[in-house]
Order: C-alpha cells, then structure tokens, then sequence
C-alpha cells in the first residue's frame, strides 16, 4: 500500500487542503448568508453560482491545463480561489457573493481534473484500486474536516474566510515542491448528453436527480437547521452527518445492485430517502440526536444516487467510451446541481425552510416513478454482463477518472503538439564559448574549461551580436 502511494503522497496531500477549505467555505456562506439577512433566492443563487462555475470548469479547464501545464495550472487555480475566499467579507452582497462562488467553482472543477489526470497516470492497473481508494478516502475525510472546522470560530469572524484562504493555499506547497514529473497532457473529452440518454435514460435522469437534490442540500442545509432553533455549529454538525451517511451508504448500496438491477435499488434509496425526508420537512422542532440520526439516514440514501446512476451507465458502456460516459455523467450532476438551488428557494418562500426536504421528497418520487417505468420497459442486466461497482469511479469524487491510460491516439482525444524546446540552441552557443557538451554518459568530473585566448563570454556576445540580438552587458551583474 504505501510503496504504490508513494509517487501520489503529495497529490494526496495538496487534495486534502484543497477539499478541507472547500468543505468549510460550502457549509460557512449559508450561515453566513442569513446572518447577513440574504433571502432564500439570494441563497439559492449562491449554490447555483458556484455548480455554472463548475460546469464552466469541466468544460473549459481542459484547455486551462493544457496551455500551463498541470503545476502551473494547480497553482493558478490555488491562488484564484484562495483569493476569492477572502474577498467574501470585503464585499457583502448576493451579486457580487455570487460572482465569488462561480469563481471558485470553476477553479474546484479545473483541480478535480489536475488531481484525477495526475493520479490516473502515476497509478498502474496493479495499483489503481488502492491509488483511487486512498483519493475518494481523503476526498471525503477532508471535506467532512472542513466542515466541521465552521465550530471553530464564529460565524460573524473574519477568521472563518481566512482559515478558508489558508487550507487552500497551503494546497499548492506539495505540488509546487514535487519532486515528481507532471503528467503527460490531458485529454479534452467530448460531452453527449442526448446519446447517453438514449443508450440509457435511467442513468441520464438520475445523475441529473441528484444533482438537482444535494445541490439544494449543500445550499440549504445548514439554513435549515438554525431555522429550527439550533446553533450555526449544529448546522455544520448537521451537514457532516449527512456527507458521512452518504459516504458509509455508497459501498453497500454499490454491491447490493451488483445481485440485483441497479435501478431496483435506486427506486429502493430514492423511496426510503423520501420518507426520511417528509419527517424532515414536517418535523417543527425535534430533538437535536432525532434531526442528527434522521440526516444521516437521508444523506445514506439519497447521496449514493449519482453512484448508483453512474454504475448503471457504465454496464451498457462500451469499454472505449467509458470517459466520456463517465464526463458526462458529471456534467449531467452539475446541470441539475445548477437548478435545484433554485426551484428550492421558491418552494422555501412558498413553505418555509421545512419546504427543502419537501421538495427533495417530490423529486425523488418523480425519479422513482420514472425509474420504475424504465424497469417495466427495458429487461434488466444479468449479474455476470454488469461490471462490479467501484466506488471511487462512480462517486462525484473521481467521476472523471479514466480507467485506463490516455490513448492519445483515441479520435475522441485531443492532445497539444510537443512543446519546442531550447535545448538545441543552448548546446549550440555552449559549443562556441568553447566548452565541451555533455552527454547522457559523461562522467562530469571529466569536463575541464579548455585553455584559450579569447574570453568566452566575447565568444558568447559575438554569437548573440550575429543572431542580431544584443550581447549582454559584462559590466552589469
């Protein structure tokens, strides 16, 4: 296990900084929101700033990385998003709050793809499983981290958007300071939203269900939660429960639809999320360790949806068009993370802050009446066509890892022309200021300045001077 970590230790690090400050800016602007009194659709905007941003992100972030390379390109988007964290309490406003978060969306989409690229290639199909494993363990572990790091200061502190600022900054030092190569560029994936849906509508709908509901989850939960006599940090507590159901309900749920059609268990999640969510709903004030428990059970069956949708897709996918899929897929989970903020703040005006899980109780029906229509249309797969669940390719986290290495010569794929280097000219110019070049083999102990009468750096101006640039000054230094 650590020999097949070790070429990934400072990627795995560098994404725990980063995922802790997302974590706790995602559970802080809610709270901060309301402190500030933002109304629900100012709030619904908030969450749906940041999916456009994301989806932004997977679409254009490709191009991003290809022209600065995976380093450069890390650490641009570092600062971007750090830099957006702090200037939250500088301007306090929904437009310009809004605008923040789209930032640092596409920025959080454009790192997911720098982190997901860089760990597919160092990791070979011997240790892919445990590579990937450690990545959505500490993709989940920190985000619940950061989190719950909104107890750790008030709500109303500046520190709270500082702390953000430094998590993630503090992401760029490993990558920075790697000693490792960066990958080979990445490959710019196609989106078909219209023939996935036709090779399977089930999958098409319910990663685009989910997205509509946790997107308004992430947006609105810890409201909820204050809204029902709690402290901000019960709110933060809250959230953590429901990210660690869905984490706990991803495995079991993944291998139950292994013997089973997978849409059976996700109609079976969808209605037991349903239930936990009208008790949600209805529920004015219950006991703290009754809304807690109940989060929990809604987070374990409502989270695991878009894994569930993802694994689906991937049975009747060919082999050569798992990326794609699986891009899409994601892209499909941001769309519906887009629009679910804000039909729930319209129902919340209409129903109070009780109306989130009301609506997140009407949208899984509507997934699952749909999904059980498709069950009545379409034969399910036999256990030995489906491929196993693997949860770091079907979590939201990881959903655009490939599985195998780039094939760059896949007509799906775009990769840049080598970039021209100036190692040539260097040997050239070395060459007239008179000293040898080595080699591979050269033994650099072996290399002596050659006797001569004329100054090499003249020899090196005389060079410069014919290529008809300027030779540098020896008086400056």
């Amino acid at each position: 296990m650590v020999q097949a970590l070790t070429p990934v230790v400072a990627v795995l690090i560098g994404t725990g900084f980063m995922l802790a400050g997302y974590g706790l800016q995602s559970t802080l602007l809610p709270l901060r929101g309301e402190v500030e009194g933002f109304s629900a659709l100012s709030l619904g905007m908030l969450g749906s700033a940041y999916y456009i941003g994301f989806v932004a992100g997977c679409l254009f972030g490709p191009f991003v990385i290809l022209r600065s390379g995976h380093i450069r390109a890390f650490a641009a988007m570092v600062a971007i998003g750090s830099a957006a964290a702090l200037a939250f309490p500088l301007l306090v406003a929904p437009t310009s709050w809004s605008l923040f978060r789209l930032l640092f969306g596409f920025c959080i989409a454009c790192l997911y793809i720098i982190v997901e690229s860089w760990l597919n290639e160092k990791a070979t199909n011997k240790t892919r499983g445990q590579v990937m494993s450690a990545y959505v363990l500490v993709s989940f572990g920190t985000i619940m981290l950061g989190q719950l790091a909104v107890t750790l200061y008030p709500i109303q502190d500046f520190a709270q958007f500082a702390l953000a600022s430094i998590l993630l900054s503090l992401a760029a030092v490993p990558i920075a300071l790697t000693t490792s190569g960066q990958p080979a560029p990445i490959a710019v994936v196609r989106f078909r939203p219209f023939q996935l849906y036709r090779s399977t509508p089930a999958a098409f709908v319910g990663a685009t269900g989910s997205g509509l509901i946790l997107g308004a989850i992430w947006g609105f939960g810890p409201v909820f939660v204050t809204s029902r006599g709690f402290s901000p940090n019960e709110g933060a507590i809250f959230m953590s429960l429901c990210f660690v159901g869905g984490a706990l309900g991803q495995y079991p749920l993944g291998r139950l639809s292994d013997f089973y059609d997978r849409r059976l268990v996700m109609v079976g999640a969808m209605v037991a999320s349903t239930i936990f969510a009208v008790i949600l709903g209805q529920t004015a004030s219950p006991n703290w360790y009754v809304l807690g428990g109940l989060g929990f059970a809604f987070g374990a069956m409502a989270f695991p949806g878009y894994s569930l949708a993802a694994a689906h897709a991937f049975d009747l996918t060919q082999q050569e068009d798992m990326v794609e899929t699986s891009a899409t897929i994601l892209l499909l989970y941001g769309v519906g993370s887009i629009i679910g903020p804000l039909i729930a703040a319209v129902v919340m005006q209409i129903a109070g802050t009780g109306g989130l899980f009301i609506y997140c109780a009407a949208i899984q029906l509507l997934l699952a009446a749909f999904i059980a229509l498709r069950i009545s249309l379409r034969a399910a797969l036999k256990t030995e066509e489906k491929s196993d669940f693997d949860i770091y390719s079907t979590a939201t986290v990881g959903g655009a890892i490939t599985p195998e290495a780039v094939d760059e010569s896949h007509p799906q794929m775009e990769t840049p022309e080598p970039a021209e280097t100036v190692e040539s000219e260097f040997d050239h110019l070395v060459e007239t200021a008179g000293f040898p070049v080595p080699d591979a083999e050269t033994d650099y102990d072996d290399i002596l300045v050659p006797a001569t009468d004329e100054d090499p750096i003249d020899a090196f101006g005389d060079e410069v001077n014919q290529s008809g640039r300027s030779a540098p000054d020896k008086g400056r230094h």
